[in-house]
């Protein structure tokens, strides 16, 4: 049966040269599903593959957007399973790889269908985030939907406001939309997470910003300072780098500004992944467990 065989884990862990390797093991183009790498603008924050890995294996989802597109990991989801769908008529096997949660979330189990949002009503609420703050729209989240209100993050405003436009855009409850069954899908799915010794992944982290500053990611975020109130550059590096363009830190706090942010973001995506008991977890270095894994299930 045709199969999609998903590799991910925290930003930083090894993904790509993994990536690659196994794709031409595969024989397999690879799709990408992070949220990030799809904007053209942005490639060195984001640690996209570069053009010589580009030329080795074929991808999807790279640099195929502007930041200036609305994109969602339903959107994602509609055009993945579509591309997948031409893709197994001459593949068996296809590779995703990235680290985005829900994106591949959206691949394998699904996005609830959600009505779409009026674009006023949420440049509203988030003129109301700017000038009033978060608690303000989570006491109205409370009295519109206490379920959703209950299981949110609440320090995360951006699904904080997502729900409040769900709710005040139809009148019901955010939750009621929320149904968290998986959909089936047509094809087999071996779903593999990399991970490594805390420290060591630090390590690698800390080392991957000081490389991306010395690849530009200045000069870059500078470009995009114009553009900062965008969702697509309310990414880790990007903000820490306006803030220091806003003359509020300098720019060694905001080197270890963005190393400690990209820690705590690779441990939200390793508790994420945890709660997936499909999951088999491997060092990146462990190429014969994964090899062997795919030997006896594909």
């Amino acid at each position: 049966m045709k199969t999609l065989v998903v590799l991910t884990g925290p930003t930083g862990v090894g993904k790509t040269e993994l990536s690659l390797r196994m794709a031409e093991a595969l024989s397999s183009p690879i799709l990408s599903c992070d949220s990030r790498q799809i904007f053209r603008e942005m490639p060195i924050g984001t640690a996209a593959p570069t053009p010589s890995q580009l030329k080795r294996v074929k991808h999807y989802f790279i640099a195929e957007r502007s930041i200036h597109d609305y994109y969602s990991a339903a959107k994602f989801e509609t055009e993945a399973l579509l591309l997948l769908e031409q893709l197994f008529q001459t593949h068996e096997v296809i590779l995703m790889t990235g680290g985005s949660m829900m994106y591949i979330d959206a691949v394998c189990k699904g996005i609830d269908e959600m009505p779409d949002v009026d674009e006023q009503l949420r440049m509203d609420l988030l003129k109301r985030f700017n000038t009033e703050g978060l608690d303000s729209l989570l006491s109205e989240l409370r009295m519109l939907d206490p379920v959703y209100y209950k299981q949110v993050d609440r320090k995360n405003h951006k699904r904080v406001l997502h729900g409040l436009e769900i709710c005040l855009m139809t009148g019901k409850p955010f939750s009621d939309f929320r149904k968290n069954t998986a959909k089936p899908r047509p094809f087999l799915l071996i779903k593999i997470c990399l991970n490594r010794d805390r420290k060591e992944l630090y390590d690698r982290i800390d080392l991957r910003v000081t490389d991306m500053l010395g690849q530009g990611l200045e000069a870059e975020a500078r470009k995009l300072y114009p553009f900062r109130t965008l969702n697509a550059l309310n990414t880790v590096g990007y903000k820490e780098m306006f803030a220091y363009f806003d003359g509020l830190y300098t720019l060694k706090d905001t080197t270890t500004s963005i190393q400690n942010n990209t820690h705590k973001y690779a441990r939200k995506q390793l508790t994420w992944f945890r709660r997936d008991a499909d999951y088999h977890w491997f060092h990146p270095d462990d190429t014969e467990g994964i090899g062997n894994l795919l030997q006896h299930t594909l």
